[in-house]
């Protein structure tokens, strides 16, 4: 199966923002800036579509994955609601979330709580799936929804989005979807996952000092 980039190119280099390339500031506690963060978190959505899912006619993934890409994109959404309403407080994320929470009216900031668990849910799937060469997509994911999102979900959401586990494509498919070079995917996939993985890690530890319930 080839992929649908030219020649040297792969998916990451479709991505209108990579993780890679969203501002963390050090000398500010690891400040996240806003505005790339979400257009990264929005590219990855891409992802659990067209890119990673081939949304077929006929391929159950297609709507298997509608409630993961809902679910993240509703959370996006009301981060950059807060955003557009007080940009001057909501320059990095973290200022946004010690903003709102003056306010007691935690949208956001529930927002961000559930986005970062979508994204330490696609990261721990696919340092997984790339750790082990042999395991399929499917496991990887199944694997990574027990350690993150399953012990926030009730009874009612568990099952929709175990059916999603099962719905990922063959690990063969997936990657060579990617991008032709293999070793080039390979090499940007491990960049922008671990710039994903770092900015999960930063964002846990600072919502858990601020105190962000959901």
């Amino acid at each position: 199966m080839a992929s649908a980039y030219p020649a040297g190119t792969t998916f990451f280099d479709s991505l209108k923002r990579s993780f890679s390339d969203v501002p963390v500031d050090a000398a500010k506690e690891n400040a996240i800036s806003t505005t790339e963060f979400l257009e990264a978190a929005e590219s990855l959505i891409t992802l659990f579509g067209v890119y990673m899912l081939g949304e077929l006619a006929g391929n159950p993934a297609m709507f298997a994955f509608t409630p993961v890409k809902s679910d993240m994109g509703g959370n996006i959404k009301k981060i950059r609601d807060r955003q557009l309403a007080a940009p001057a407080e909501s320059e990095t994320l973290q200022a946004l979330v010690q903003n709102e929470l003056k306010l007691k009216k935690p949208v956001a900031s529930g927002g961000l709580l559930w986005l970062v668990r979508g994204l330490d849910f696609t990261a721990k799937a696919l340092r997984k799936n790339t750790s082990n060469s042999t395991e399929e997509l499917s496991d990887s994911f199944r694997s990574a929804y027990g350690d993150t999102l399953k012990p926030h979900h009730n009874f009612m959401v568990k099952p929709v989005f175990s059916a999603a586990m099962s719905a990922t494509p063959y690990r063969k498919d997936f990657y060579q979807k990617l991008g032709d070079d293999q070793e080039q995917v390979k090499a940007k996939l491990e960049a922008w996952l671990t710039a994903l993985e770092k900015q999960v890690e930063i964002l846990q530890v600072f919502q858990e000092k601020a105190g962000v319930k959901g």
